[in-house]
């Protein structure tokens, strides 16, 4: 049963309280939101807000739920964390493998994107295979932006990135590009081939990433 948060709050410790600073850091740190969190530990997303934000403090036993749900020290949530050298950053240990074939594909009339490694939440990076088939820009429909940078190189035929800033490119196979996501962008074929594929990896520092370009897609295979 999800925790309340009644009876937790003692003393709290001002807006910008040492607590509420080292959750936030070992939440970023973990590449978690604070639903994940308040789901991982059964604790109220409200509660765990206001300890972000220096509102309130746990009791002992709230601490432990929260450490335990996380498992990490309990020492982590009173030390603030100290710039750490990369010999020093946390190892995660994450791996996740995409055979041929695998992969959750969002599929409409102009292109399919085929996500990979979709059992890793919280992804930084957001790996995906991009068939393309739309060769203007009124089949392809709103220039596209979303949070971060992304890299796009095609493995087969050639393809058309048009961006808001600058005019289009040509890649043809084995050429890369690197841009800047928040700007308008979109990728149409320019082979003779009915559709071009590439491979985009789309990079932010939102925990959320996924979530934002899954939308996004999903709002195209609905138009």
């Amino acid at each position: 049963m999800a925790d309340t948060g009644v009876n937790d709050q003692v003393a709290a410790e001002g807006p910008h309280s040492q607590l509420g600073q080292c959750l936030k850091a070992a939440r970023l740190a973990r590449g978690l939101t604070l639903k994940q969190v308040a789901e991982k530990t059964g604790m109220a997303l409200s509660t765990l807000s206001k300890v972000e934000n220096g509102l309130m403090s746990l009791t002992y036993d709230k601490l432990l739920q929260l450490t335990s749900g996380l498992k990490m020290d309990i020492a982590e949530l009173f030390s603030p964390a100290a710039p750490r050298t990369d010999a020093e950053r946390a190892v995660t240990a994450r791996r996740s493998i995409c055979r041929v074939g695998q992969g959750q594909i969002v599929n409409t009339k102009f292109y399919t994107y085929t996500y990979q490694c979709t059992d890793l939440i919280g992804k930084r990076m957001v790996p995906m295979l991009a068939e393309v088939r739309a060769r203007t820009l009124e089949e392809f429909g709103p220039l596209l932006r979303h949070a971060g940078e992304e890299y796009f190189m095609v493995t087969r035929g050639s393809i058309a990135v048009h961006t808001e800033f600058y005019a289009p490119e040509i890649l043809h196979e084995g050429d890369g590009m690197y841009i800047d996501s928040t700007m308008g962008h979109a990728y149409l074929n320019a082979g003779s081939a009915e559709s071009a594929l590439g491979i985009c990896l789309c990079t932010s520092e939102s925990p959320d990433l996924f979530e934002q370009l899954h939308r996004i897609a999903q709002a195209g295979a609905e138009a």
